[in-house]
């Protein structure tokens, strides 16, 4: 009785920790989603919801990260956000490995829009807007992602489970979560893939650093180059089972096969750092 108390305890804690993760991202994307669309139809001149969004997600990162109040529980906030600094050569391949990921799965998303067939994700037409409020809005939108779900899925949520398993497991349970946190841009398993690899570097960056903040600038990037120059072009891709393969497809295909290794690469660059440092 004793071990399957405590067996359900160790299995309990993280999956209830992966839940308030899970909350929280969509609760910070909810906030942000309200406060864009309450000052696009207000006053879209003024972009005051970036402001006050940028207030939202720094209190939300602090809390997260221990501060105020319940006191009793402000350690396990910081440990479990792990916002931990890194030495600047493992801060280097961390953000090289990543930057290289993000090229590889853009290429893969164009590649995949190519070879099936699916809805792209919805963006708001920002060009009927003041360029001054579309570029900030799309600013503060790539921002958002980058704290909370870092915070949430390669934070408390990964940290619980490398507690209870090894790190390998550790990732690869977080990343399919974080894949299925982006259920809102379509239940298709291209998409969930591509998500799916996104959170395997996240959450290998994580894992290697014991950090969270490596991650943020990458992810960030991602957040740029997926919501102005990847998903915006979706609909217009052909399929290339209907116009066959133009040069744009092995491009991108070639882009995926040499990003990707160079990523992998760069990936066993940054673990051989970290195991010299300590």
């Amino acid at each position: 009785m004793e071990k399957t108390r405590s067996l359900l305890n160790r299995i309990g804690r993280p999956i209830g920790i992966g839940i308030l993760g899970f909350c929280i991202a969509i609760f910070a994307g909810g906030v942000w989603s309200a406060l864009l669309t309450t000052n696009l139809r207000t006053s879209p001149a003024i972009p005051w919801s970036v402001p006050v969004m940028a207030v939202v997600v720094w209190a939300m990162w602090r809390y997260l990260g221990g501060d105020w109040w319940p006191r009793s529980t402000a350690e396990k906030r910081r440990q479990y956000l792990r916002a931990n600094s890194v030495p600047r050569k493992t801060f280097f391949w961390a953000l090289t490995a990543g930057v290289l990921s993000v090229v590889a799965l853009a290429g893969l998303w164009i590649v995949m829009f190519q070879l099936v067939r699916m809805p792209g994700n919805v963006l708001p037409d920002m060009s009927k807007y003041p360029p001054l409020t579309a570029s900030l809005m799309v600013l503060m939108g790539s921002l958002v992602s980058p704290f909370m779900e870092e915070a949430t899925f390669r934070g408390y949520f990964q940290v619980a489970l490398e507690q209870e398993c090894t790190g390998a497991v550790a990732v690869l349970i977080s990343s399919f979560l974080f894949a299925l946190g982006h259920f809102n841009h379509g239940l298709l398993w291209p998409k969930l893939l591509v998500y799916f690899l996104a959170g395997l570097a996240f959450g290998t960056t994580a894992f290697f650093t014991k950090s969270t903040l490596p991650a943020i600038p990458v992810h960030f990037i991602g957040d740029m180059t997926f919501f102005t120059l990847v998903w915006p072009n979706d609909t217009a891709r052909k399929l290339m089972w209907e116009v066959g393969p133009d040069r744009w497809f092995w491009i991108h295909s070639a882009q995926v096969i040499v990003f990707g290794t160079l990523a992998i690469w760069a990936y066993t660059r940054l673990a051989k750092t970290v195991r010299r440092a300590s």
